[in-house]
């Protein structure tokens, strides 16, 4: 079966997580990837370690790079930035992540590109993006989470900025990416023509505080720090229960917060003026939530989700991530997943959460080995196995 990106070839020259991110998604989605390393040593992640498999290659670079090819290229040289320009050549995407104008002195910036390739799509990531007094900064997920405004709403209400436990900014830039990718591609259909495509963390990082961007817009309040509370909707956060263990409620709706009250034997908190509309809830979120917390603690964890459960109230445990790997949710949605490598052995992976009807994600190969392709692929652009191997002399590839 074919994928629903079958037959789109991708030149990945990107590393570390937004770009790699982007390129494993179009990879699981059937394009063909091709991912550009420096030789010897090879995108930064393969040594963030450990965890790492037992040849060294690091859990952090196995997160991001699946189903690609990995062909090692020197494009400082200009051997190497020819290679480059005939795959861009034959390419439909080219992926990159170096600074703002990093590529136009070897050629391989989009203007030079398009001129061999009008139907590229080139898709630059940056941390500030191309244009404005930011653009030569460098771009790295921990500052912009704090730049974007993120770390100001994460962490508790009365300690210091959090930022999110995974790079977040990364992950939704990549995302962000891959949506602009296949939309560019779309465009192409009925114009002929690729595009350049701009993508900032800064930028992503901002758009994706959804709600709470609005909250400023519209109400002119800076949003606050609530911790694990949420801004528009009370109660909905974590409570501590009977042997000190804790769980989310997710209480929606005023009937929900009413089944509650129920719940703990406090009928007469739904009644309450103060309290019967959420907006009024969380305008006296001070005085309710309290009450609440010391209900809970009347019970355990366990025992207050079977009956808030039971009742349609949405609530759910904490877990820890293996406890979410062993989820019967999870497993049968199959999200663990282990491919072989080129070595045969097998490499553990976290399946796409795509599911398609009709043309499903497709693991192709687990991440390649540094350097695991060039031969093929310099082999299909017609080199022969004497200039394959003047280029690995002069360390080119």
């Amino acid at each position: 079966m074919s994928g629903a990106l079958s037959g789109i070839k991708v030149l990945d020259l990107t590393r570390v997580l937004a770009g790699p991110w982007a390129g494993q998604l179009l990879a699981d989605l059937g394009a063909e990837v091709i991912k550009v390393e420096r030789p010897g040593s090879g995108d930064d992640t393969r040594q963030w370690a450990p965890p790492s498999l037992p040849d060294g290659t690091a859990a952090y670079y196995l997160a991001a790079n699946r189903g690609k090819q990995s062909l090692t290229v020197d494009i400082t040289q200009p051997a190497g930035q020819e290679i480059v320009r005939q795959l861009a050549a034959q390419a439909d995407v080219l992926l990159e992540n170096y600074k703002v104008g990093g590529l136009k002195k070897y050629g391989l910036d989009y203007d030079s590109l398009r001129a061999i390739n009008p139907r590229l799509v080139y898709c630059a990531i940056t941390g500030f993006g191309q244009t404005g007094p930011y653009a030569q900064l460098p771009g790295y997920d921990y500052i912009v989470q704090g730049m974007s405004g993120l770390m100001s709403i994460t962490g508790p209400a009365d300690g210091e900025p959090h930022k999110v436990g995974v790079a977040v900014t990364d992950l939704f830039t990549g995302l962000y990416a891959a949506n602009a990718i296949q939309a560019a591609l779309l465009a192409r259909y009925r114009t002929g023509e690729g595009q350049y495509i701009d993508m900032a963390l800064f930028d992503c990082s901002l758009a994706m505080l959804a709600n709470v961007n609005m909250n400023w817009l519209v109400g002119g309040e800076v949003p606050p720090r609530l911790g694990n509370a949420h801004p528009n909707i009370v109660p909905y956060q974590v409570f501590r229960t009977a042997g000190d263990s804790h769980f989310i409620l997710a209480c929606g709706n005023d009937k929900q917060f009413r089944t509650v009250c129920e719940l703990i034997g406090q009928p007469e908190l739904a009644a309450d003026p103060r309290f019967a509309t959420n907006p009024q809830r969380v305008r006296y979120r001070e005085l309710l939530v309290p009450q609440l917390a010391e209900a809970f603690l009347a019970r355990g964890r366990d025992e207050w989700l079977k009956l808030l459960d039971a009742a349609g109230v949405p609530c759910g445990p904490i877990n820890t991530v293996d406890e979410a790997f062993a989820d019967p949710q999870i497993q049968h949605r199959q999200m663990a997943i282990h491919l072989p490598d080129a070595a045969g052995q097998s490499v553990p992976q976290v399946a796409c959460p795509i599911k398609m009807s009709g043309t499903p994600p497709q693991y192709k190969a687990a991440p390649p080995k540094l350097g695991e392709h060039t031969d093929a692929v310099l082999t299909s652009l017609g080199y022969s196995a004497e200039a394959i191997a003047q280029l690995k002399a002069s360390a080119t590839v």
